[in-house]
Formats: structure tokens, sequence, C-alpha cells
């Protein structure tokens, strides 16, 4: 899993500089991990997200960013409480989910969201 910092975020994710409208300039979906190395729920996350990366690797990418070490991004996107989640399907908004998912729930989010698959 890739750790964006502002630079790789305005290459991969969204020019905000550039742009005031959502623009996605990614080739996959993806779901963005805002977490905090202090926060014990995001590290319950983590491995979570670890193998969600292994399982949909080629559909969906799955970056993560430090709140502490980049603030500027989590203030553009009003980050408040963390872990928060956004998830980045590749035609309409961005969508956050706030706090420690379990991984059942992560899979349904990314199914539905990014790749337009609902649940049987």
């Amino acid at each position: 899993m890739e750790h964006l910092t502002k630079q790789t975020f305005l290459e991969k994710i969204f020019n905000y500089e550039k742009n005031q409208d959502w623009k996605f300039e990614g080739t996959l979906p993806c779901l963005i991990d805002f977490y905090a190395d202090w926060c014990s729920p995001c590290k319950m996350v983590a491995p979570i997200l670890e193998e969600l990366s292994k399982e949909y690797d080629g559909k969906i990418n799955i970056y993560k960013v430090d709140t502490e070490a980049e603030q500027e991004l989590s203030a553009a996107f009003g980050i408040r409480s963390i872990p928060s989640l956004l998830f980045i399907p590749m035609e309409g908004q961005p969508q956050m989910a706030m706090g420690a998912l379990p991984k059942a729930s992560l899979v349904q989010a990314i199914n539905e969201v990014l790749l337009n698959t609902p649940a049987n």
C-alpha cells in the first residue's frame, strides 16, 4: 500500500490546487485511509486494508495518508476524526466513511461504491 504525500496526492487523486470541482486523476477506483500512528482504531483497520489490497489487486488502489505528516491534505478533506476512509469511484463524487469498519462493511462499500456491484 502506498503512502501518499501532498505531491503524489495531487498527481494520482485530485489536484485541488488547479481544480475547484472534483476531478479524479486516478486510473483505478481507490480507497484512502486517513490515519495516525497513535490511533488504536487505525491500527485495527490497517491489517484488514492490507488483506483487501491483495484481494482487490488490479481492481482498486488502496492508499494511506498520515494525518500528522500531511495536515494540509487532512484539512482539504475536513478530516476531524480518524480513521476516515475516503472511497473514490471512477465516476461521481467520493464518499467518506468514519471509524474503524469491520472487513464485511469495507467489502460491501468497495463493491457498491467503487466497483458498482451490489451485494446479492
